[in-house]
Formats: structure tokens, C-alpha cells, sequence
């Protein structure tokens, strides 16, 4: 049976000589692992380039009968990146998103609204001209609302407790939390959306940061989150 939907790429790699293998999300069937047979010629119906981390795409493709690899029937671009691919930086980005997401999503059911949510995010990145070195803090944080652990912004206190996502007068009886400016800085995060976070000024080394508490959010709420490799590379290109 012929499939048609829409797909994020998450990652890929290659399978023999002549294919490559997709993981992808998808707004119909979640999480898809798909093999595509590629070409490195200009007439190639497949090429490697049309499969970048956060490419969207539309694909008609062949469920599997044995829970194998689904197939690919017809596969395009429905959306043409203009910068992304193109732009050191946001290349970058989408790239430690892409790992991440491959992380998180890993047989994730179909969701429409968090499909959604990553396909305009990544839209408004690659339209953005200026101000968007703090675009991965917004979408970590609030891709935490889809996942599950979004955090309690309530009774704002002194001490972020990591693991119960949540504010508190004293410090928890465990090393996972969050204290004095830190713990404020977890207010600023949620202040922040694609069109205002220009207006908070924050410095590399703070970018950076805000970056591994989120990521050591993650491992504490999702089982077996890895560490991302692609992280190393986005702290150096951060300004």
C-alpha cells in the first residue's frame, strides 16, 4: 500500500553501495525509517543533497509488510530552504537539532500539532536575516511541552529543581537543580519566542550554558538521551 506524507529528515546513512537510509518524521505516521536509492549524477532521481538534517519533504512510499524498511515511491522537497543549507551557522543548528530530534522521537506516534511545531520552526530559521544565535534555547525549551516535561513556572522561588521541572523555596534533597542566577535564567528561557528572543542579550559563554543545563534536563526526563556530539561544533560557531 502507497503512503503519502509530509517528512522532517533526522538523519541518514548509507546502506551498500546505492542507498541510504532515512529516519525521518512524519505528520501521518510519526517516526519512518525509509531506504532511498541515491546517485551522485545529475540524472539521478535521488540524490544524497535532497536529504539534509531538517529538509522537508513530501514522499509517497511503500509500508513494509515484515516491520522492515518502507520504500520510497516519489520523493520531493515541500519546502525550498533558502539559507539554511547555505549559512554556516544555521547549518549548524539544524544539524544539532536534527541529532537531537533523532534522539527524542525515535518512535514517536504520529503528532500532528509537534509536527507542526518543528516544521514552522524551522521555516522562521531559515527566513530569519539577523538575530537568531538564540533560536535552539527557544525550541529545546518549548519542544519540552510536547515531550512531557514542560516546565512549572509557578511559585517561582530561589532553587529550579531539574527533576521535578519545578521551582522551589529550598534546595532538593538531590544534586539536579538550579540555583540563584541560573535558576532565574530558566524564566528568561520561557520569556523568550522566535521574534523577541533579540531583545535579551545574552553572551556566548551564557548561550553555552543555557544549552548544557537544557541538554542534562533532557537526560534527567528522557531515558537514554545520549550525549550530541554535534554540540561541540555549535559552541565554537556561537558568537
Amino acid at each position: 500500500m502507497i503512503q503519502r506524507v509530509e517528512a522532517i529528515v533526522l538523519r541518514t546513512f548509507r546502506y551498500g553501495d546505492n542507498s541510504i537510509i532515512a529516519d525521518l518524521f512524519t505528520d501521518g505516521d510519526g517516526h519512518l525509517s525509509i531506504i532511498v536509492p541515491v546517485g551522485k549524477t545529475k540524472t539521478s532521481r535521488y540524490r544524497a543533497q535532497l536529504l539534509r538534517p531538517l529538509s522537508v519533504l513530501s514522499v509517497d512510499y511503500v509500508s513494509p509488510r515484515d516491520g522492515g524498511l518502507a520504500r520510497v515511491k516519489d520523493m520531493h522537497l515541500a519546502v525550498a530552504q533558502k539559507s539554511i543549507p547555505f549559512d554556516e551557522a544555521k547549518l549548524n543548528i539544524s544539524i544539532f537539532l536534527a541529532e537531537l530530534l533523532t534522539r527524542t522521537l525515535h518512535g514517536e506516534p504520529a503528532n500532528a500539532p509537534l509536527f507542526a511545531y518543528i516544521k514552522t520552526s524551522v521555516e522562521w530559521l531559515d527566513n530569519a536575516t539577523t538575530d537568531y544565535l538564540n533560536f535552539h534555547l527557544v525550541f529545546l525549551m518549548r519542544l519540552t511541552r510536547f515531550l512531557g516535561f514542560y516546565p512549572n513556572l509557578s511559585d517561582a522561588a530561589d532553587f529550579f529543581d531539574l527533576r521535578g521541572a519545578c521551582f522551589s523555596s529550598t534546595a532538593p534533597l538531590h544534586p539536579d537543580f538550579l540555583r540563584g542566577d541560573e535558576a532565574q535564567k530558566v524564566l528568561l528561557l520561557m520569556r523568550m519566542d522566535y521574534e523577541t528572543m533579540r531583545l535579551f542579550h545574552i553572551t556566548k559563554e551564557e548561550r553555552n550554558r543555557c544549552v548544557e543545563v537544557l541538554l542534562d534536563y533532557y537526560r534527567l526526563h528522557l531515558p537514554d538521551f545520549p550525549e550530541l556530539k554535534s554540540f561541540e561544533i555549535l559552541k565554537e560557531l556561537s558568537k
